[in-house]
Formats: structure tokens, sequence, C-alpha cells
């Protein structure tokens, strides 16, 4: 539980990290958020967008949270580990889209390590699952 605690906070800061690095998109990416991408316009306001990383980190930590409760511990364990490839082929194509296209180039480094920390932070939570001990429950 204790460890469970100090995860949600290392979530809680990594999310408002996250949220301040969106927020402080380049000129032309304010610019671009305004004009032509209104729905991510909570990305300009820090704490709206720390609120939404945070939410989802959580509703992650929560259903690989469930899946160890409920799972064998090499079923839980591979899921664990199909979480964190997922994550890392995530942030391999957020680079490589904020690489290869003009107008997310445009929205500068900061904004860019605050993408990659999101990723960052699910495996995190994938790695949290994998150290954890878990007693091995024999199949029926």
């Amino acid at each position: 539980m204790k460890k469970t605690v100090l995860l949600v906070l290392l979530l809680g800061f990594l999310s408002a990290l996250c949220g301040y690095l969106l927020s402080k998109a380049s000129l032309a990416g304010r610019v671009g958020i305004s004009v032509f991408y209104k729905k991510y316009h909570f990305l300009k306001v820090w704490w709206q967008g720390a609120l939404v990383i945070f939410i989802v980190l959580i509703s992650l930590l929560l259903i690989q949270g469930w899946a160890e409760q409920k799972l064998l511990k090499r079923k839980a364990n591979n899921l664990h580990i199909a979480t964190i490839v997922l994550a890392a082929a995530g942030l391999f194509f957020t680079w490589y889209d904020f690489r290869h296209t003009t107008t997310h180039r445009l929205l500068g480094e900061r904004f860019h390590i605050g993408a990659y920390l999101f990723w960052i932070g699910w495996m995190i939570v994938s790695l949290f699952y994998l150290t954890q001990q878990k007693k091995e429950i024999a199949e029926p």
C-alpha cells in the first residue's frame, strides 16, 4: 500500500511536469492550437493538461492493478510486458511523428518532452507491477 501511494505521488508529479511542458508549446504551436486544433485547447493551460494526463495514468494504474489481482502471475507479467512494449511503441511513434510532421515539429522541444514523459509514465506503472511480489496461485 505504501509503495502504491508513492507511485501515485510520482505519477502526480510526472503529470504536473507533463502538463507544464505541454503548455509551453512554441508560438507557432500555440497559434496552431488556437486556430486549427481547438479540441486540444486544454493543452495550453498547464493544470488542465496535467489533470488529463493524471486521470489517464491513474486509469492505467487501476486497470493493470485489477489485472494483477485477477490473473495468474505469469499471465499478469505477460500483460505488463506487453504494455511496456505498447508504451515503447507509442514513444517511438510520437518521436517519429514529431520529427517528420511539420506542424508537430513546430510545437517545440518542451512540448515534445512533455509528450514523451506520458509514455514513460505508463512504462513506470507497468514496471511497478512487474517488480511486485505476487503469490503463485495454482491453476484450476
